[in-house]
């Protein structure tokens, strides 16, 4: 649990260091696509995790980065209201789910959380490629300068 924990706080601190650029660049529409993106699976995964039907919501829906303030602050609260639940012996209990292709699946929450976590920092490397293409200095949101 406590690298599960870690990971998400290293989640919430590289959502905050985007969003912080973001909203002090000039709009860079694909930049702002990536990072609702980023919100919007966290919000999906959350929704299938609590056994709710996430099928209404989007994956991908471009949304203001005003917006994003505000997904970013629900999913932090939601994800860490989800771990306070959660022990060891929770972690590898499967959470059956469909994606949004409307196919079912079965995984276990600490694949879920690592996927969540994991998803991110992967489309935050494609904003840091787009703002580097835009001449702007890339955001540094690797895990080992969040633990220094």
């Amino acid at each position: 649990m406590e690298t599960i924990q870690s990971m998400f706080k290293h989640l919430h601190w590289a959502n905050q260091q985007i969003l912080e650029t973001l909203q002090n660049s000039k709009e860079n529409k694909q930049a702002n696509n990536l990072f609702s993106h980023i919100l919007h699976a966290e919000n999906v995964w959350y929704t299938r995790l609590k056994g709710a039907d996430s099928s209404h919501l989007p994956i991908w829906s471009e949304v203001s980065v005003e917006s994003c303030v505000e997904m970013v602050n629900q999913n932090h609260h939601n994800y860490d209201e989800l771990l306070s639940t959660l022990s060891n012996s929770n972690l590898d209990q499967l959470v059956s789910y469909k994606n949004s292709n409307g196919t079912k699946f079965d995984n276990s929450i600490r694949d879920i959380l690592t996927h969540v976590a994991l998803h991110g920092q992967y489309h935050r490397g494609q904003i840091n490629q787009l703002l580097r293409a835009a001449n702007k200095e890339p955001i540094s949101v690797d895990y080992i300068l969040f633990r220094r």
